[in-house]
């Protein structure tokens, strides 16, 4: 759960907004008084205090508002959320919900011209507003659960983390997921860099948010392929029969499965799991254990009391 340390407002696009501290969320509009509202995907823009922090370390001093964010917030991830999560904000139950990670600038934009940077397109979420409220600094927001189970997916992979090869796991969990009422609701790449890794996954998991991680890559004998490794460092118990699992039923297919160095384990309440990399073994792998990750889950956060009894 994060918090909202401002509240901003402009009269003009391009330009710096002013933190009002508190406004008033329209239903599928924006924030009132806000250049930005309007029937749009993109009524209500966000970027985390902690994304201001570091580039405060370069020297550049920006207030709240300075990159154009309606909604500055600490202690949420903003940008691993994944399109289409929701957000509840302020004693209201304001709900917000995600319609675009980052954004594309073809020209530098106004403040970008001003201050000589702008991360809103790369740090920055956006949202519609599908419940409006009123919200000031203080208020709550949560991540709400959607389904029965939340999910996280962690890409590892230096191609994809330098955009020189597109994902094609991410979707290929998150649809097989679905079927068993688990929605996806982290996601995020990271190139093949054990300290990288294993950060997403502590810091993940301690939030309290995910009942389950997949990691797609880096499980191989490449000297670059550090999952596995990562994830020892983070797991507080060992789950070895999961890639065991995984790994006899893709001998079926291939004996190079037993190659995979995958393995999966527990920390506090969050499962995790390393997949392989090529969108063929995710989806073998994920396809097998949909038949067990549901019990996995409930027995992890306690809701199941006598294993004995479940037939």
């Amino acid at each position: 759960m994060g918090e909202i340390i401002a509240v901003c407002i402009s009269e003009k696009r391009g330009t710096s907004k002013k933190n009002i501290k508190k406004g008033v969320l329209r239903e599928n509009y924006g924030l009132e008084g806000d250049a930005h509202a309007g029937k749009w995907h993109r009524q209500v823009s966000l970027l985390a205090k902690e994304s201001l922090e570091e580039i405060e370390k370069t020297g550049m001093k920006i207030g709240c508002g300075g990159f154009a964010e309606n909604i500055t917030t600490k202690g949420i991830e903003l940008v691993s959320l994944n399109i289409g999560t929701r957000l509840s904000v302020g004693n209201e139950k304001a709900l917000l919900e995600v319609t675009q990670i980052g954004k594309e600038c073809k020209d530098p934009c106004q403040i970008y011209k001003k201050l000589g940077n702008c991360i809103l397109p790369s740090q920055g979420i956006f949202t519609k507003v599908l419940r409006g409220g009123m919200v000031k600094v203080g208020d709550k927001i949560e991540v709400l659960r959607e389904g029965k189970f939340q999910a996280g997916t962690l890409i590892v992979s230096d191609r994809c983390s330098r955009g020189e090869r597109k994902d094609l796991s991410g979707k290929i969990i998150e649809d097989l997921l679905r079927d068993i009422s688990c929605s996806v609701i982290r996601y995020t790449i990271v190139p093949d860099e054990l300290e990288d890794i294993s950060g997403v996954l502590k810091q993940w998991s301690d939030s309290g948010e995910l009942d389950l991680i997949f990691t797609s890559g880096g499980t191989g004998f490449s000297p670059r392929d550090n999952t596995p490794e990562a994830t020892r460092k983070v797991i507080q118990k060992e789950a070895p029969g999961i890639a065991e699992f995984i790994r006899a039923k893709g001998a079926c297919k291939t004996e190079r499965a037993y190659l995979s160095r995958g393995i999966a384990g527990i920390r506090k309440k969050t499962l995790i799991v390393n997949l392989p990399g090529s969108p063929d073994g995710v989806k073998d792998a994920v396809t097998t254990l949909t038949a067990i990750i549901p019990h996995a889950i409930e027995v992890l956060r306690g809701d199941v009391k006598d294993c004995q009894k479940i037939k």
